[in-house]
């Protein structure tokens, strides 16, 4: 018996994931991401009372879930121990070495260079601005390519007791 939700033929019933972080210095976090990373600033909004906030248009978005053995086995491939906190911010990019150093250069901490992944993607780790551990990452293969090494696939397609 299937537990996930079939994929439904009209409007998805989500239609935007944002990710929604305090930043106790708006303006550093906001340069950081905005001028930094390259996120173009989508709309922005005041009040009277000193509230701001900016939203920043990050691409596509994905929810990736991992349990606990997965989350250790990145950590582990990435930085090589444990450094992760519940939640990690990953970007996808066109350079990641040329992205880390300009991160770097702008403020960010280096927890781990840039290192290939066995899913063929170039990974580094940072801790940035707004206390969000993130990765910046590049593919190095297709998707479809991905898909034919060890371990690819779907769930849809997994026996759940494995």
């Amino acid at each position: 018996m299937s537990t996930h939700a079939e994929p439904q033929n009209g409007p998805r019933p989500v239609r935007q994931l944002r990710l929604v972080v305090e930043a106790e210095d708006y303006e550093a976090a906001l340069a950081f991401y905005r001028d930094v990373l390259g996120l173009p600033e989508q709309a922005a909004f005041s009040s009277g009372d000193g509230a701001r906030v900016a939203i920043l248009d990050a691409g596509r978005a994905t929810l990736e879930i991992a349990n606990p053995a997965q989350k250790k086995m990145i950590d582990e491939v990435e930085v090589g121990r444990q450094v992760a906190p519940k939640i990690r911010v990953a970007f996808e990019v066109d350079d990641a070495r040329d992205t880390t150093g300009r991160l770097v250069s702008a403020g960010a901490t280096e927890v781990a260079p840039p290192t290939v992944t066995p899913w063929e993607s170039l990974n580094a780790r940072l801790d940035a601005p707004a206390g969000l551990h993130i990765t910046v990452f590049q593919e190095l293969r297709s998707l479809e390519e991905r898909e034919t090494l060890e371990g690819f696939g779907t769930d849809d397609g997994r026996d759940p007791a494995s």
